[in-house]
């Protein structure tokens, strides 16, 4: 049996639209281990949704193609499951938790009914039975089991967030994947509902792909995190390695753009330049117009993932040179 619940190889999706090709994700290699939490991280138009939707085959076609690679969830092949599969896969094996709250319930039925419509749907009991058990979710979730007959709009941004983890978490799933939980919170309720969903995990025994732009969150959540840019992974390792380590020039920038308490008074270094157009990426490494290290061969040919230890990989051309250093560890 294989220690990791999902395995994602070599990964492309396009959006085929009539102003040209969009190529958000290109060759995409990803695992998540057991009862693991992976956060991805990266800017916005890295293609962290996109891979989210990719799992569970849920990519708008069109315009979406999944033009090469393979998802594996639990040994099941995801991209060769029929419309019926996928259909006992969504909500038992995997679910999802979307990033605005408001927006991922339906107005005009209460949090009780939408919890149980999962549950009737996938264990075809009564609704009666359905909508008990629901009561039982929002009370697992913190929020009182009376509330069940309440309104989305009744409840604060918060609590709707705890209704939607409690949707997730309805049918009892293998895997979670929560897109940007926190975004739409504030700071204290976005502490809150990540210590939920992580004493949630420990409880169930659940493995969980965490997508953020917030490294503080995988810090605080994720055994494992990957860093994606233009829809490859640069590097990938434990949230220690890819912290106390890191590898890769763009990883580097994502640190260096972030306040520090202990350096009051520097100047943070922003990434220069911008991500670029999905629909005309330069050639070799994608990062090169941005990288303060790149050499020529950088913008020849596409880096692959090579190990620089333990479980820690990265995708640069730059160590092809055994004395090469980020700044950020040029003193460690």
């Amino acid at each position: 049996m294989s220690e990791n619940i999902l395995e994602i190889k070599d990964l492309v999706v396009h959006f085929e639209t009539d102003d040209g090709c969009v190529k958000a994700i290109n060759g995409l290699t990803l695992s998540v281990g057991k009862e693991k939490t992976l956060g991805l991280v990266g800017e916005t138009g890295a293609g962290k949704t996109t891979t989210a939707l990719s799992i569970l085959n849920l990519v708008p076609s069109p315009p979406g193609v999944i033009k090469g690679g393979s998802i594996e969830l639990d040994g099941k092949d995801v991209l060769q499951m029929s419309d019926k599969e996928l259909e006992h896969m969504r909500g038992n094996d995997v679910a999802m938790i979307f990033q605005d709250p408001m927006t991922a319930l339906n107005p005009v039925l209460t949090v009780g009914e939408q919890i149980a419509e999962s549950i009737m749907l996938h264990e075809h009991i009564p609704m009666k039975d359905a909508f008990e058990r629901a009561k039982e979710m929002l009370k697992m979730v913190g929020i009182a089991e009376g509330r069940a007959y309440d309104y989305p709009h009744q409840f604060s941004g918060g609590m709707r967030q705890r209704v939607v983890i409690a949707i997730a978490l309805a049918c009892q799933p293998n895997f979670l994947i929560a897109d940007e939980p926190t975004t739409a919170l504030d700071v204290t309720i976005q502490a809150q509902v990540l210590d939920l969903m992580k004493d949630l995990i420990n409880k169930n025994h659940m493995s969980m792909l965490l997508i953020t732009h917030d490294l503080g969150v995988v810090a605080e959540v994720c055994n494992d995190v990957a860093v994606m840019y233009a829809g490859r992974i640069v590097e990938i390792g434990t949230t220690d390695e890819v912290f106390n380590s890191t590898r890769h020039p763009y990883t580097e920038g994502l640190f260096d753009s972030l306040p520090n308490l202990k350096e009051q008074g520097e100047e943070l270094v922003p990434i220069k330049g911008m991500m670029p157009d999905p629909m005309r990426l330069p050639e070799g490494c994608t990062f090169a117009p941005r990288c303060p290290y790149a050499t020529e061969a950088c913008t020849q040919t596409v880096p692959e993932l090579r190990q620089v230890g333990g479980t820690h990989y990265v995708a640069c051309h730059a160590y092809d040179d055994p004395s090469f250093r980020l700044r950020r560890n040029a003193n460690g």
